[in-house]
């Protein structure tokens, strides 16, 4: 495998279209060796709370989205919340993640401030918000709240695929919302779904690259999902007859981004139970998810089908998580695990100022 230093669109899809096994494993190798050179051994722990499946979208392949009937509509109370926030920290996890479904609303918008500030005064964690879409001045107060950083994921780079797949939101606005988060010096997380129907290596590496060009602190990939009970529920991912093409995506994406965060997502486990996430970690990856979510409210917040650790409890879970950690010979992090990108992009806000 040639190196490279310069990573172009043809240097990208040259990797992305090694197909022999041992190939892949060279490839493999040399992600986790940039892991380890720039990010370290240590895995972040980050925990997700989804704290509302309230959504007022539709996209096609998203289990809550707004047209499924099916669903048991739920939002946690805050001090369900914060009670989670609290046993996180003794399992070694530094940041909540708060996801829930896109439900703009004033009222909804200052609870979730509320809700930041508290968890910014009773905890030592990091927040991490992911609720969809917002106009600059609400990403604003959520910031003075105590959010450290934001998760909106892109999806793909072809413009014409999002809008087909997200009726209510368009490309270009979804990029104007991690531009106005990257203006206020928001550590910023985002990527793409591997598989989308009519998906390309071409635009495989255009997500890839465009992941480069956003400037990422924290990059999420995973496999395409879609749910039942969606009108893409019967759709194949692209690469339903490859999936290691999943963990070829995750090691390129490392080599090219090799000082953000990426964490093993959820959804590796559903396609290998069991193993997914820890081959993340041996590929690339540097961050691990657990879920703190309610366990009775899980089966509410399937975005996917096949969604792991369902049944499980937060600190059933988070126990598990520690042991996969260990079983690697990884450490787990500590401290918030913030980005060493965002404080070179605060020093040059700075400066413009």
């Amino acid at each position: 495998m040639q190196t490279r230093t310069l990573w172009d669109k043809q240097a990208i899809l040259e990797l992305l279209s090694l197909r022999e096994k041992q190939e892949r494993h060279a490839l493999y190798a040399r992600a986790d060796a940039v892991r380890q050179e720039f990010m370290g051994d240590a895995v972040f722990l980050r925990g997700i709370m989804e704290f509302s499946n309230l959504c007022v979208n539709d996209c096609l392949y998203c289990g809550i989205r707004a047209s499924n009937a099916r669903v048991n509509r739920y939002r946690l109370d805050d001090e369900t919340i914060l009670a989670a926030a609290r046993r996180m920290e003794g399992f070694g996890q530094t940041t909540i993640v708060l996801q829930s479904g896109e439900a703009p609303s004033v009222a909804g918008d200052v609870a979730l401030g509320r809700l930041i500030s508290r968890i910014k005064a009773e905890t030592r964690l990091a927040v991490t918000v992911s609720v969809g879409n917002r106009p600059r001045d609400v990403y604003a107060f959520w910031q003075d709240c105590g959010m450290d950083r934001y998760l909106l994921r892109f999806e793909t780079s072809d413009a014409a695929t999002f809008d087909r797949l997200h009726p209510n939101c368009r490309f270009e606005a979804r990029l104007a919302c991690l531009e106005n988060l990257k203006s206020l010096g928001v550590q910023i997380g985002s990527g793409f779904m591997i598989g989308l129907p009519g998906e390309t290596p071409t635009i495989l590496a255009e997500n890839i690259l465009l992941c480069r060009d956003l400037d990422l602190d924290m990059i999420g990939i995973g496999p395409f999902l879609p749910h039942v009970d969606t009108p893409l529920g019967e759709t194949k991912n692209v690469y339903a007859d490859d999936p290691d093409m999943h963990f070829v995506t995750l090691a390129v994406l490392r080599l090219v981004n090799p000082e953000a965060h990426i964490p093993a997502t959820t959804a590796f486990d559903a396609l290998w139970p069991g193993t997914g996430r820890n081959l993340a970690l041996t590929r690339g990856a540097n961050v691990f998810m657990p879920s703190s979510t309610p366990a009775e409210r899980r089966k509410d917040y399937m975005l996917y089908p096949d969604k792991p650790c369902l049944d499980e409890t937060g600190e059933r879970c988070a126990r598990c998580v520690l042991g996969r950690i260990s079983a690697l010979g990884r450490t787990v992090g500590l401290g918030p695990g913030h980005s060493r990108r965002a404080g070179r992009r605060m020093s040059d806000l700075s400066f413009e100022a």
